[in-house]
């Protein structure tokens, strides 16, 4: 283990993968100071209010729950202790264009009970339960597998993944890399609906289940067998728990406070390494600081940090490497506070569209979908403070083509015009699907938001929602690495660099980059507490 006395790290980027850095690393005994470029930390974890609603703008589903259990640990503190937890029943309601008609059921309801699960899948398709057991057990057995061996290792020495566990199951794992989700998914269920739920997971992990490979049907692993759960008061009381954990062990969190540049001795030329030395900060007046630090973690967008925050020497990821990656969707968000109760909808509801190859063509070949598949999360099924009395906070989320040309959101109607179009087919989609046909009248405070705002706001690459996809080759190994190779003391974390997308994803980035200054090679989690 590296000592850490005395010695200054500075995160940029105060979302919850720079917080959970400075968490971790201000408790190993760094000194520790966030730069966040925008007024609250959070960043796609943020949250909006207005008119007695408060809206999250980002992650809505708590999975994985055992790695907030082990980061929380970490820390000496609980999940328990830190969030009030609520197990969604039903965990989600899926319903499908077309429905209802040819004896085909309005929705489907996925539930916290996987024996019910079970029954629900056979009554759509004989055989289908017993074939979702087997692929659950298969699912259970690639998590189980991920979470030991492949998501908490930097992958600085290979031969530590060669593991008797993992050799053991090569011959299962090696088919689930080479075979797509949706043809995993197809060999083993005929009807669309079953498919479209099993395959959808794809769409959190910023691809599709064409193209993401079947080692990922281990969602199916948690969403189906009662593991999606909800932290009361919204996912900003995750970010507030883990800010309040960073500065509770000494941490600085500077908000307004936008990087412009990083600071380096020594040149990478001719194979030389360069030393970060801080970076440049410009504060709300546009008066811009030097800072001085011994190591800095990038915990923001990767591209934006390499490309913009570095000279071309010292990039390890230039955008000549970016050319040849492919993003994560885009996508339009519709905050909507709805008077009078949706009794229709509970707390996560998915509307499919019937042919989604077209869907997802359209989203990753730059075109906006008609009819779009969409998300819908209507937190005041579960928690009262996020609407007044009576009325309903929906969050309708539509995955489109990451392009920030298709522009950004605004307030009561006022973003650009095909944001705003986006939005109003959502609404009347989701009101026709769920029979709810006045539910536009009702809609008494709206805002969208789009692609060009997760470029302006959070810099991200292409405009994306997510970060790079997870196909083959942008996953575990494949995926940017959390080190630069030219710049000694630069670290990265967040959605861009390995494991990938997501809150736990996000959380266990913080962890590899302590696990990197400890001279840590294991591929399994740190021993708790630190």
């Amino acid at each position: 283990m590296s000592s850490a006395a005395g010695r200054s790290v500075a995160v940029v980027g105060g979302g919850i993968a720079g917080l959970a850095t400075a968490a971790l690393l201000s408790a190993d005994g760094y000194d520790v100071e966030v730069f966040e470029q925008r007024p609250t930390v959070g960043g796609r974890a943020g949250s909006w209010e207005s008119g007695g609603f408060r809206f999250d703008t980002g992650p809505s589903w708590y999975l994985m729950p055992e790695v907030f259990d082990h980061f929380f640990r970490l820390l000496g503190t609980s999940s328990q202790e830190q969030l009030d937890l609520h197990v969604l029943d039903p965990a989600y309601r899926v319903f499908y264009e077309g429905a209802p008609g040819a004896g085909r059921p309005p929705h489907l309801d996925v539930r916290a009970d996987t024996a019910t699960n079970l029954a629900a899948f056979e009554e759509i398709e004989t055989g289908a339960g017993s074939r979702l057991t087997a692929y659950l057990r298969t699912s259970a057995e690639a998590y189980d597998v991920a979470l030991e061996h492949f998501l908490y290792t930097n992958f600085t020495r290979p031969l530590a993944l060669a593991s008797p566990a993992v050799v053991r199951r090569l011959p299962q794992l090696l088919p689930l890399l080479t075979t797509s989700l949706e043809s995993f998914v197809g060999k083993r269920f005929s009807d669309v609906r079953l498919r479209q739920v099993l395959g959808y997971p794809a769409v959190f992990l910023g691809s599709s289940p064409d193209r993401a490979p079947s080692l990922y049907h281990l969602m199916s692993a948690l969403d189906l067998t009662g593991g999606v759960m909800y932290p009361q008061g919204g996912f900003t009381t995750l970010i507030d728990a883990v800010a309040g954990l960073a500065t509770g062990r000494g941490a600085t969190i500077r908000t307004d406070a936008t990087v412009v540049g990083l600071t380096t001795e020594g040149s990478g030329r001719r194979g030389r390494r360069a030393r970060v030395t801080g970076l440049r900060w410009r504060d709300a007046d546009g008066q811009v600081h030097a800072h001085r630090a011994d190591l800095v973690v990038g915990a923001g967008d990767l591209h934006h940090l390499e490309t913009r925050l570095l000279p071309t020497d010292l990039q390890t990821y230039p955008q000549s490497y970016w050319d040849k990656r492919s993003s994560g969707p885009g996508a339009v968000l519709v905050l909507l506070g709805v008077r009078g109760g949706l009794p229709e909808l509970p707390h996560h509801s998915l509307f499919f569209t019937h042919d989604w190859h077209a869907n997802f063509d359209a989203i990753f070949g730059g075109r906006v979908p008609t009819p779009a598949s969409a998300y819908v999360c209507k937190p005041s099924a579960t928690d009262p403070s996020v609407a007044p009395e009576g009325d309903e906070n929906l969050f309708v989320l539509v995955p489109m083509p990451a392009d920030p040309g298709l522009g950004r959101g605004g307030v009561d109607g006022k973003g650009d015009p095909r944001i705003e179009a986006v939005a109003d087919a959502a609404i009347a989609q989701i009101g026709e699907w769920a029979g709810v046909p006045d539910l536009a009248g009702r809609v008494v405070v709206r805002r969208t938001i789009g692609p060009g705002d997760f470029a302006a706001d959070l810099s991200a690459w292409q405009g994306g929602m997510l970060g790079p996809g997870h196909t083959l080759r942008q996953s575990a190994m494949f995926r940017s690495g959390n080190r630069s190779k030219k710049v000694d003391g630069l670290y990265y974390a967040g959605s861009s660099t390995i494991p990938g997308i997501g809150l736990p994803m996000c959380l266990i980035s913080a962890e590899l980059v302590l696990k990197h200054l400890r001279g840590d090679a294991s591929t399994g989690p740190t021993p708790v507490p630190l």
